[in-house]
């Protein structure tokens, strides 16, 4: 069994429901939904990777020039075209997510908010081993409502001074 032989038996599929921001200090959570039933895998993102995949979700051509993950699409469909590509969070190790992008014969690490960020602009599935849910995933009722309008409060409210390191005194 070759490398991406491992992941292709009992993925399901994800979408993204939305990103929750519980707090003014906690980070963002990415809530990845099975396509399929009635799970959420809640993955912890920094406020970033939030605001790059909330704007993707938001359809927001407002900026006039491309983010980092812009960038990287651009990059992969120069080098690769419309190939087809896909994202697979992999697994949890000590409370830290794992990702892998796929590309033609590429499978590179990846964290996870950047390989969805990236997946949205690419229009690439999303998808994890059916044990990962398993092990991680919240059942829920209902699945909850795109949050990103509630993010975008959020970045209304900061600057970019807000993502720079404070200096130690």
């Amino acid at each position: 069994m070759d490398d991406f032989d491992q992941y292709d038996r009992g993925m399901i599929s994800l979408e993204v429901m939305g990103i929750r921001v519980l707090g003014g200090d906690d980070a963002p959570v990415l809530l990845l939904g099975e396509v399929e039933g009635h799970q959420l895998l809640p993955i912890w993102i920094g406020h970033v990777e939030a605001a790059a995949i909330a704007l993707q979700l938001s359809d927001d051509d407002t900026l006039n020039r491309p983010l980092t993950h812009d960038l990287l699409a651009d990059v992969i469909e120069a080098f690769a075209g419309e190939a087809a590509g896909r994202v697979i969070i992999t697994e949890m190790d000590e409370g830290v997510f794992h990702a892998r992008v796929r590309v033609l014969d590429l499978d590179i690490d990846a964290r996870p908010s950047d390989a969805v960020a990236l997946a949205l602009r690419m229009e690439w599935p999303i998808q994890c081993p059916r044990t990962l849910m398993d092990q991680v995933g919240v059942e829920v009722d209902e699945l909850p409502t795109d949050e990103v309008n509630e993010f975008r409060e959020f970045l209304d409210s900061i600057n970019a001074d807000d993502f720079t390191e404070e200096e130690n005194p």
